[in-house]
Parts: structure tokens; C-alpha cells; sequence
């Protein structure tokens, strides 16, 4: 297959370095291409314009995986939806019809949930301009495939950890971390499973479903995760106090839909990712 990587930065260069292992051919659109290894076809591009280059004429998926610049509402908006929007229209504009478009979206649609159960049967409640972006971003995917030919799915990610993405550990480190008082829900992924979750869903032979989760298999109270990681350090605990509001909102995000589909994790929980990171293994891709 031709995979197009609308988007190549951290995870879209794992997900294609992982697709052309497969023997796929993988064409990485961004800014920089200059920047992607060998096994990617760089070229330049940028999602927020309309003026992206030819898509390859047998592109059998596509990856629509991009970041906001900076985290404001213009900016959320120019990256997902004028992003699936340029995308769309260059597929439309070289009578291109992909199997599948997989859009990375954000368990941020849901909101807070006040501790409780979420997953894909859930009406998004978003609490802040970048959920509802996102929402804005997953309609329009679907909206634009109606009847197209193309099979729309949004991977909805809870926060994405890895090599370089160590924002919890390094405030565990500075002595910055503070546990809350009360029970905090966090989801989260490893960003290797984040991009095996890319390929596993535009490469499954069953037809998938238009929305699915991408968290792993244990939600966790956020305090728990820093004592983990505390141990694991040889640090004190951090201190119990007023950690401020949530990031992403108190809820449990289900990842059973994901998992009904075969996929498995190589970093189920929280315990078994961040011993990878504090070990030094992986790298974050330029």
C-alpha cells in the first residue's frame, strides 16, 4: 500500500517508520521533510494552506496527524479543521479515494466527567476551545466521506508520553510535582502504542468503526502515578496539595472498543510505559 502522512512529526514518523517495516511505501507531508529518515518520503507542506502537494495516485490510507502552533483557539482551529479541510480537498482535487482516512483527534471532546466512565458511545461534552475544535474537526471528516468511498475514523488519544515527552518525571525531578487532594483520573499512551494503534487501524482487514479511543488499558489517579514515579527515581513522594485544575478534566477513558479489534498493548498501563521512558529507551523523532 501507499500510506500518506498528512502531518509527520513525533508519532507520524513512528507510525511510518512502522508501516514501511511493513512494506509500505510512506509519503510524509510537513513543514521541514528535510527532517524525516530515510524510509519516508519527505515533502513540503503546509496543512493550513490549500496548497499541498500531488497526492500519489494509489494512496490506499491516509494519517491526518498535526499540531496546533501554539495552544489558542486561531491556532487549534488552522491546524484540525482548515487541516482535514486541506487535506480533503487535495484528495478530491487528484480524484484520489483512500480505503481510509484516520484523523488523530483527543479524548479532550469529553470533558470532565467528574471521575466517571467514558468511551465512543459518549456525546462529547468538551469544556474548553480545544475540544470543541475537535469536534468540529471529527464532523467535518465525516461529514466530507459520506458516501465517498473512504471510511472516516477519528482516534480520539489521551495524553501521549514517551521518549522526550517526559513532562510528569521532569516535575517529579525539580521537586515541582504536587499530588492533589482529591482522586484525579489521568489517560494516557505511550506514543509507540499511539502509533501502532495508526497502523493497526488503516491496516485490519475488519471495517472499522468511526471512532475509537486510544488510551491504554488503566486509567489513573493522577497521585498515583507520581508516587510510581517518585519510586522509581529514588525520590521523596511529592507533596499533597492544591495541584490546580485538571489538564484534560477527571474521567476514565475505555479503550475496550480498540481492544475488541485485536490490538494489543506493548505498554499496558502507565508502569510498564514509563520504566521505557525513565530507562532512556526510544528516541523522539525530530
Amino acid at each position: 500500500m501507499t500510506i500518506l502522512l498528512a502531518g509527520c512529526g513525533d508519532l507520524g514518523t513512528e507510525a511510518g517508520l512502522r508501516f514501511a517495516a511493513l512494506g509500505h511505501r510512506v509519503v510524509g507531508w510537513r513543514r521541514s521533510p528535510t527532517k524525516l529518515p530515510a524510509a519516508i518520503e519527505g515533502a513540503a507542506a503546509d496543512l493550513a494552506s490549500p496548497d499541498l502537494p500531488p497526492v500519489p495516485a494509489d494512496t490506499s490510507a491516509v494519517v491526518i496527524a498535526v499540531a496546533a502552533d501554539s495552544p489558542t483557539e486561531e491556532a487549534y482551529r488552522s491546524a484540525y479543521v482548515r487541516g482535514v479541510e486541506n487535506v480533503l480537498d487535495a484528495l478530491e482535487r487528484d480524484g484520489v479515494v483512500p480505503r481510509r482516512i484516520i484523523f488523530v483527534s483527543s479524548t479532550a471532546v469529553y470533558g470532565d466527567a467528574g471521575g466517571g466512565w467514558v468511551d465512543e458511545a459518549t456525546p462529547p461534552h468538551p469544556g474548553g476551545f480545544s475540544g470543541r475544535v475537535l469536534v468540529e474537526a471529527d464532523d467535518l471528516l465525516q461529514a466530507r466521506l459520506a458516501g465517498t468511498g473512504s471510511v472516516g475514523i477519528s482516534l480520539r488519544l489521551g495524553g501521549i508520553y514517551g521518549p522526550g515527552r517526559t513532562r510528569l518525571i521532569d516535575q517529579v525531578k525539580s521537586g515541582s510535582a504536587v499530588i492533589p487532594e482529591d482522586v484525579r483520573y489521568t489517560n494516557r499512551i505511550h506514543r509507540d502504542d499511539a502509533a501502532a494503534a495508526l497502523v493497526h487501524l488503516a491496516t485490519m482487514d475488519a471495517v472499522p468503526a468511526p471512532v475509537y479511543v486510544g488510551v491504554d488499558n488503566e486509567p489513573a489517579d493522577l497521585g498515583t502515578v507520581l508516587r510510581f514515579l517518585a519510586a522509581e527515581l529514588g525520590l521523596p513522594s511529592p507533596r499533597v496539595g492544591d495541584a490546580g485544575p485538571a489538564r484534560g478534566g477527571n474521567k476514565r477513558c475505555g479503550n475496550h472498543l480498540l481492544r475488541s479489534t485485536g490490538f494489543t498493548f506493548t505498554f499496558p498501563t502507565f508502569r510498564e510505559g514509563y520504566k521505557e521512558v525513565i530507562a532512556g529507551n526510544g528516541v523522539r523523532h525530530p
